[in-house]
């Protein structure tokens, strides 16, 4: 058996369900070392450290 809608559902309320699918801007915060921009919870791109600590050695 498959799934069998009762009645047919507009293309109006079909679509109202997928207008909440956009994307959204990424949160970033100031790097607490260098000062750059980066996202919340993730080692620094620019330094390579992570809540005040070296991580990662960066070029």
């Amino acid at each position: 058996m498959s799934i069998c809608p009762k009645n047919k559902s507009s293309k109006s309320r079909r679509d109202k369900r997928r207008a909440n699918w956009k994307m959204k801007i990424p949160n970033l915060v100031k790097c607490s070392k260098c000062g750059a921009y980066m996202m919340s919870h993730r080692v620094c791109k620019a330094c390579g450290s992570y809540n005040k600590r070296q991580v990662i050695e960066v070029d």
